[in-house]
């Protein structure tokens, strides 16, 4: 017996349904609370991975830094909180504009202690931590 188009055209609906249906199903509650941009998250991780030797492992490990950062900042205060962090260690004028006013300090203290916390968690060593 040949079978039927019918019975193969009914399957590839059901099959075509089963596809949609999870992603028409998702809402605002099941996207990530701090969707960062693609490109933010692949400069954190290559940054991240650069600092640690390049190795394969850290892909993984920066991967999971960013998205337990992302889970603690909205992406605006990941920004700002993140360049005060990085640039406060400039010498002369040009750091002290983001090394001086008590909101950078407090602003890159957060991002310190979030990125801290992150990176423990996902088995990046101390000693790599410190070389923001």
């Amino acid at each position: 017996m040949q079978p039927s188009i019918f019975g193969l055209r009914q399957l590839a609906c059901v099959l075509a349904a089963l596809t949609v249906v999870p992603v028409a199903a998702q809402t605002a509650q099941d996207l990530p609370a701090n969707n960062y941009p693609t490109t933010a998250r692949v400069e954190y991780v290559g940054e991240c991975m650069a600092r640690n030797g390049g190795a394969y492992v850290y892909l993984h490990k920066c991967s999971c830094a960013i998205d337990r950062i992302a889970a603690q900042l909205p992406y605006d205060e990941y920004v700002e909180s993140s360049t005060f962090a990085k640039y406060a260690t400039l010498g002369g004028e040009g750091g002290a504009i983001f090394r001086d006013p008590e909101y950078g300090k407090h602003a890159a203290k957060r991002y310190r202690g979030v990125q801290d916390d992150a990176l423990r968690a996902c088995g990046v060593s101390s000693a790599t931590r410190a070389a923001r």
